[in-house]
């Protein structure tokens, strides 16, 4: 059995941050999930330099890695004196062209599917949103119709009230 098959889907969400509004992995979780060590991952990368542009990897600026680090309040991230890579979706879907290790591409599968969940759930949750927007919407214009025909009742109570007796006109009998 591959590692994937053992590898919960929380274990994966879990190490998918959003940075530069982009949901990435960390080279040393994925070197993790890959079974390599994290050195071998970003050598992997170096020689296939050309196959990570910016939009599938990027190192992060000093102030992005003390944001990162300051979300690990324990002592797992270590000590790395390098400042670590961080892939895209499709940053990890090339990884398994050149990590092509079983478990490697058992395991970036799963990663896949798990992007692509989120990318589901997230546009799931847009149409909700949107749907309730018009819903709003159209609320407003109901309680605004209502008012409406509130305020003409009331006019017509009003005039039913303030009703002065009209003179007759015709003829009268004695």
């Amino acid at each position: 059995m591959t590692k994937e098959s053992f590898l919960p889907d929380d274990v994966i969400t879990s190490k998918i941050f959003i940075i530069r509004d982009q949901k990435v992995m960390l080279d040393r979780d994925l070197a993790n999930l890959y079974g390599v060590e994290t050195k071998r991952l970003k050598e992997a990368v170096r020689r296939n330099k050309e196959r990570f542009p910016e939009d599938f990897m990027f190192v992060l600026t000093d102030k992005e890695l003390s944001i990162l680090r300051s979300q690990f309040a324990s002592s797992s991230w270590g000590g790395s004196r390098y400042v670590p890579m961080v892939f895209t979706e499709q940053g990890v879907a090339m990884l398994s062209s050149v990590l092509n290790s079983p478990q490697a591409i058992a395991v970036n599968i799963k990663i896949i599917r798990i992007f692509t969940k989120i990318r589901k759930a997230l546009s799931d949750n847009l149409s909700v949103k949107l749907e309730i927007e018009e819903i709003k919407k159209k609320l407003t214009n109901h309680s605004k119709n209502i008012e409406l025909v509130f305020n003409y009742l009331d006019e017509l109570i009003e005039k039913k009230e303030n009703n002065k007796p009209t003179q007759k006109i015709g003829y009268k009998k004695d």
